[in-house]
């Protein structure tokens, strides 16, 4: 079984592109084999996207997780994006701002970025410079939730100059942020007028200048998004978009089986149907290459995790290889880092992992952690015990899960089962650190950037007060130090050596417990064009604009 891989590498010139040292088009490259048309008609049919997790996160910048962005993509518009190949392209802007075209200084710390003059917001209301710099500073505002503030905390001196034109500088050079702001969906200022923006109305009926409108959502069942008539750029080129919530993986692979969903999107056909979806009549069905990583994730405030010893023994006793063969029929490679193989940044060298029972209960002994009467082991009033969850009807988690269940009691610890529907899995419960483990795929890049400040910076934990993505509440200085370092190098080498360094240390530290990285399996229905799966983004409604019927 061949896997095809989008190409990740970064070259020389691709990362001086995030400083803006290397030219740039103002046309979108790369994206004409994508399902643009040379000539705009008229929306006609509908597509139905099937999620196994349900969007419940309609402002961008609210805390959420990838399946609020598959929403994102068809209603909001950044400055610009980034396709498969990595490359950046303008969308509100008019062009992706370089040193080559005045956009950025040569030492990375003015910015300037012009706008389109064409765009209007859902509602009528034009877009103008005013909600790009509303935008930034509502991800800084310390009174609201924000899912990010990497990179945005070093902007000073916003100014609007004129409505197509917004500057401002850096405190200091941070080579990510081109990829941080082609991940930054721009909202409209006068929608949060007068209110708490953790509370305003447009989080429940989301106003963007994408190519689709909010229509309207059942809970628990499906969202539908209509044809945006005035959208500024090529597309729509669809009537409808119903984005389906399908709980469970099975029934989401019979829907798309039996034509009732047009798009199988996250968490895609599962690797034990592989085999009888790619003979599917009238459909396509593809493994392709992902940024995503599988992991056990632990909460390292827990006191059952803080010791390495039992972080160590639980690796040890994790056998990834026999999980990958078994239940996902080889189809995705382990991993023992965050960073796809695919990247430029990938660290080739980590220690490769030992499945080792033996192993794993000498790590304990060692450590004092003692068997009691009923097998499990405790040290210093805490016994060796936690819960693990995962999304309710992954059926493979489940498996993974029960297979976890028997190996870890073999090294005597308690690993108890709590799974929860999607909505409240990815709710608070993740995002504030409520659990104990969990199973979860995770994309840790911005675009192709290797920077992972939102996940591994200390102060990027929500249950600490900070705002990112830091659920495992990791916290190491020297990690920390090396993330403000590379973020500020330039050259490619120099940053590698930073990266790679950084992928050691979490190896060594094991904060969470690698499985593999994704190969995923995307389906969609013939006739479907400009479907593209993308390792830059995180979900396959990235370029949903461009989606059409032939």
């Amino acid at each position: 079984m061949t896997k095809e891989k989008i190409s990740f590498s970064i070259n020389r010139r691709r990362t001086l592109m995030l400083m803006g040292a290397a030219g740039m088009t103002t046309f979108a490259p790369g994206l004409a084999g994508l399902g643009f048309a040379e000539a705009q008609e008229a929306p006609k049919g509908q597509v139905v996207v099937g999620f196994s997790q349900e969007p419940t996160v309609f402002n961008p910048h609210l805390p959420h997780i990838e399946v609020d962005e598959g929403i994102h993509y068809a209603i909001f518009d950044p400055l610009f994006d980034v396709d498969p190949q990595g490359k950046f392209y303008p969308l509100l802007a008019k062009e992706v701002p370089t040193v080559e075209n005045g956009g950025i200084s040569p030492d990375g710390l003015n910015w300037k970025v012009t706008l389109r003059d064409d765009v209007k917001w859902h509602d009528g209301t034009p877009f103008t410079a005013e909600d790009v710099k509303f935008t930034i500073e509502l991800l800084m505002n310390p009174d609201f939730r924000s899912w990010r503030r990497t990179g945005h905390e070093h902007v000073r001196n916003l100014t609007v100059v004129s409505p197509t034109e917004i500057t401002w500088t850096m405190d200091k050079p941070f080579a990510p942020y081109t990829a941080i702001l082609a991940s930054t969906f721009i909202v409209p200022k006068h929608a949060f007028e007068g209110v708490d923006p953790n509370e305003a109305p447009f989080n429940n009926a989301p106003i963007g200048t994408g190519a689709f409108k909010w229509a309207r959502r059942v809970a628990g069942d499906h969202i539908e998004l209509v044809a945006n008539p005035d959208y500024f750029g090529d597309g729509p080129y669809l009537e409808r978009v119903v984005v389906k919530y399908i709980p469970d993986m099975t029934v989401l692979y019979t829907q798309f089986k039996t034509g009732d969903i047009d798009v199988a999107g996250l968490q895609w056909i599962t690797p034990d149907h592989y085999e009888e979806a790619k003979q599917l009549e009238g459909k396509t069905v593809q493994i392709v290459g992902n940024a995503f990583f599988e992991s056990l994730t632990l909460n390292n405030e827990r006191p059952q995790f803080k010791e390495l010893a039992v972080r160590q023994a639980l690796y040890y006793a994790l056998d990834k290889q026999a999980i990958i063969d078994a239940l996902y029929y080889g189809v995705p490679s382990p991993t023992e880092t965050y960073m796809p193989r695919e990247s430029f940044y990938y660290n080739p060298n980590l220690p490769k992992h030992e499945f080792s029972i033996e192993k794993a209960n000498a790590l304990l002994d060692e450590a004092g952690w003692v068997r009691g009467a009923d097998g499990i082991r405790e040290k210093n009033g805490v016994r060796l015990s936690f819960t693990n969850s995962t999304t309710a009807g992954n059926h493979l988690r489940e498996q993974v899960q029960q297979f976890l269940q028997q190996s870890f009691k073999e090294i005597g610890v308690e690993m108890t089962i709590s799974n929860l529907p999607p909505a409240v899995m990815w709710g608070d419960y993740w995002m504030l650190s409520q659990f104990d483990s969990v199973i979860v795929g995770l994309n840790c890049l911005t675009g192709p950037d290797p920077d992972t400040s939102d996940y591994f910076m200390s102060t990027s934990a929500a249950a600490k007060g900070g705002a990112g993505q830091n659920t495992w509440v990791y916290n190491n200085p020297e990690v920390d130090e090396l993330l403000k370092k590379g973020a500020e190098l330039v050259n490619p080498e120099e940053r590698k050596a930073v990266y790679h360094r950084i992928q050691e240390i979490m190896r060594a530290d094991l904060p969470f417990l690698p499985i593999f990285q994704y190969a995923v399996i995307p389906g969609y229905k013939n006739g479907l064009e400009g479907f593209a799966s993308n390792i830059n983004n995180r979900i396959d409604t990235w370029n949903i604009r461009s989606w059409r019927w032939a």
